[in-house]
């Protein structure tokens, strides 16, 4: 009997350690689960200062083999060109027909793919003459595009990514984009760099910098008054495209006169 009883005062006492062990957790807000990072802040510094053709509304923009490939938008001008890096100037060009509204493109094996804003076709180039091999359809919105090495990551202006296989061009997965906990929007053109996606965000001055396999925002690169040329509202910060084998970084806009290398400075 005694045996029994005292059983009974123990699990008393651990009940109520535990039950005071726990309101002094939540008191003191532990959390054992893993914590949003916290984004690094970086500012740039300007290595080169290059033409950029005023009349591109650029909308998606890679760099291979010394020169640019840049997507411009807008119905009944939009383009695929090639576009020579010293000069700004165009060396190659295909027009899109009217009814299409050019946006990002990525380069893989050799082919250059192009995607459209709201008709859900892309197109496939051939990278050296810029000739069209075929096309496929999407289910979303076509805004941004890049290429990882294995798949083809895609924005649609959402806080979303979604990873294409790049024979089918099939949505394999996608991740959601968060800043901490709120979600990131209007995702635009993309680049990938070093394991990394760097995203323009629409008619803001700024690039997001995110984990392609969490869609946390890792950094981000504040680009205000890099270009000072008197612009209109929609002639935003977009277009980044990288020099893998240099290491050099590449920002311009829709319509802005120069296009920019530039180097990261972190905030302290």
């Amino acid at each position: 009997m005694k045996t029994s009883r005292l059983i009974g005062v123990l699990i008393t006492l651990v009940t109520l350690v535990l039950t005071v062990t726990a309101l002094i957790w939540a008191n003191n807000g532990f959390n054992l689960s893993p914590q949003p990072m916290v984004p690094k802040q970086y500012t740039y510094e300007i290595i080169q200062v290059y033409p950029h053709d005023k009349n591109a509304f650029t909308q998606g923009l890679i760099y291979s083999d010394g020169f640019l490939y840049e997507s411009t938008g807008l119905y009944g001008s939009s383009t695929l060109r090639k576009v020579d890096l010293e000069t700004g100037n165009t060396v190659d060009s295909v027009s899109l027909p009217t009814e299409f509204f050019g946006e990002g493109i990525a380069l893989v094996n050799e082919k250059i793919i192009q995607l459209t804003w709201k008709s859900q076709i892309g197109f496939v180039y051939n990278k050296e003459n810029l000739s069209l091999i075929h096309n496929f359809t999407y289910s979303t919105e076509g805004w941004g595009l890049t290429f990882d090495g294995k798949n083809l990551i895609m924005s649609d202006g959402t806080d979303k990514l979604y990873f294409l296989d790049p024979a089918t061009y099939k949505q394999v997965s996608y991740v959601n984009v968060n800043d901490g906990n709120l979600p990131v929007t209007n995702l635009n053109e993309l680049e990938y760099v070093s394991g990394e996606v760097y995203a323009n965000i629409w008619h803001e001055q700024k690039i997001a910098v995110i984990n392609p396999l969490t869609g946390q925002v890792k950094a981000w690169i504040n680009l205000l008054g890099i270009e000072n040329t008197p612009l209109s509202e929609e002639e935003v910060l977009n277009g980044i495209a990288y020099d893998a084998q240099s290491n050099r970084l590449f920002v311009t806009g829709k319509n802005w006169p120069h296009l920019y290398e530039i180097k990261l400075i972190p905030v302290e």
